[in-house]
């Protein structure tokens, strides 16, 4: 983003692109207020560019009719163009944080957060800090420009307090700590505003939408056949947890695939549930031609069976007590792909560390998971990730709902996405268009209310059908 901006103010007139940023910030101030004439409007102005742009919003709405007060953390280091801009309009510079701006957030229809951008790392100053709190104390509703302060930008990490705004306008391109949990839950409604950089095709970190799902979905040809559009494998279940079984073939015959092979103690279960799923009780060794495998889901202690399904030439996909079970030299040794998805738990339990590192840095825990094992990890969560052993841009996914947080979902979206992978998907393809349509199908399952893994199982169609309208 700096390197952007830098090249793009070398060609145009001095500030005119915190004019395009200033524009677009104001705009949508506007329509979150409704009325803007007669309206109380609070700035939190730090010393950077994000300040500035508050500042010469803030002119813009003064100019409309608007009540507008500048509260400054570093007077000295106000942008001085952007205070100019407010006072000629009309707006106020209030007291400083220490002499406390209570009253005036308290009372404030609108509070616009320009206190740090892109470059803040390491959490909020003790002012700021306390701003924060009566921020989350008022009414007033909160657009955090670029993006929340408090939150870091590159990481998704949030270190301690931090703004918590309902809709945070975005300068240019989207950035990691607006998409990727903890930071996201910080960031609301996030609008993009483009002006007029230009940024490398390829970035950190990659949202998938719709026409990019439907571009990948596989599409049978006239002449396919159950077996030419990919068998998937599905070894899971147990005594104990039958319906895992269960739930990973019912997401597996949604996900493109021409037949699904079970293999496991569920097989009654099964047959009872999808009577056109083919059973085997030999192993997945003898099981029959497979082009990708799915293992784990209510396996239990059955490491043979994973172990077996390690040692394939084809695609595998590792979920559940699979993660458990499987040797890391078994996987790192594989030269067919593997996609292993665990949730935070499970991949703090494989990484060695507790819980809440991998919940509190997400990014670099995916990516760490991923060069360690030599695999695609798609970490399971609010956020879904995907890396690739090899790096480049990492996918997020952020199409779910907190509903899915039930029992057996997990194993709907490992089914489908072994699908995806038996169809042909490479495999941080067919993690990303699984976790999309997964999203989805949990949005169309839940409509609100509470939902169970079958239903969602059920409303793939729907979200396969979606994105191709």
């Amino acid at each position: 983003m700096r390197a952007a901006e830098r090249a793009l103010m070398a060609r145009l007139p001095e500030g005119a692109l915190m004019q395009r940023a200033a524009a677009g910030l104001a705009a949508a101030c506007a329509e979150l207020l409704g009325r803007v004439y007669g309206s109380r409007v609070v700035l939190l102005v730090g010393s950077g560019d994000n300040g500035g742009d508050a500042l010469y919003a803030g002119a813009r709405l003064a100019r409309r009719g608007a009540g507008v007060t500048a509260v400054l953390l570093a007077p000295e280091r106000a942008h001085a163009g952007g205070l100019g801009a407010l006072r000629r309009a009309g707006g106020t510079v209030g007291p400083a944080p220490a002499d406390s701006a209570e009253g005036l957030i308290e009372s404030a229809d609108l509070v616009v957060d320009g206190i740090v951008g892109i470059g803040g790392k390491g959490g909020l100053r003790p002012e700021a800090e306390a701003l924060a709190g009566v921020v989350a104390r008022s009414r007033a509703a909160v657009v955090a420009v670029d993006l929340p302060s408090g939150i870091e930008a590159d990481t998704g990490q949030v270190r301690g307090a931090a703004i918590r705004a309902d809709l945070t306008v975005t300068f240019g391109t989207y950035k990691p700590g607006l998409l990727i949990d903890p930071a996201r839950e910080y960031a609301g409604v996030v609008r993009l505003v483009g002006i007029g950089l230009e940024l490398p095709a390829e970035g950190e970190l990659q949202a998938l939408q719709h026409a990019d799902v439907a571009r990948l979905l596989p599409v049978p040809a006239a002449e396919s056949d159950k077996y030419r559009r990919g068998v998937v494998g599905i070894a899971a279940g147990s005594a104990r947890y039958p319906g895992a079984a269960v739930l990973a073939v019912s997401g597996a015959l949604r996900g493109g695939a021409g037949a699904v092979r079970y293999v496991g103690p569920a097989a009654e279960a099964v047959i009872a549930r999808f009577p056109e799923t083919l059973v085997s009780d030999r192993g997945p060794a003898k099981a029959g031609r497979v082009q990708a495998w799915v293992a784990g889901p209510g396996a239990g202690d059955d490491a043979v069976t994973v172990a077996e399904v390690l040692d394939t030439d084809v695609p595998v996909l590792l979920d559940a007590d699979g993660l458990r079970l499987a040797e890391r030299d078994a996987v790192r040794g594989r030269t067919a792909p593997t996609l292993m998805t665990p949730h935070a738990g499970e991949a703090a339990a494989l990484l060695g560390v507790r819980r809440e590192e991998v919940e509190q840095a997400r990014l670099a825990a995916v990516r760490e998971l991923a060069a360690v094992y030599r695999a695609t990890v798609l970490l399971k969560g609010s956020t879904t990730l995907v890396a690739d052993a090899g790096g480049g841009a990492v996918r997020v996914n952020a199409t779910g709902t907190p509903w899915l947080a039930t029992a057996g979902s997990g194993d709907v979206l490992s089914g489908l996405a072994g699908s995806l992978l038996a169809a042909g998907l490479p495999a941080r393809d067919a993690g990303s268009v699984a976790a999309y349509l997964h999203g989805l199908a949990g949005r169309f399952a839940a409509d609100g209310a509470p939902v169970g893994a079958h239903d969602v199982a059920a409303r793939i169609p729907q979200a396969w059908r979606d994105v191709h309208d």
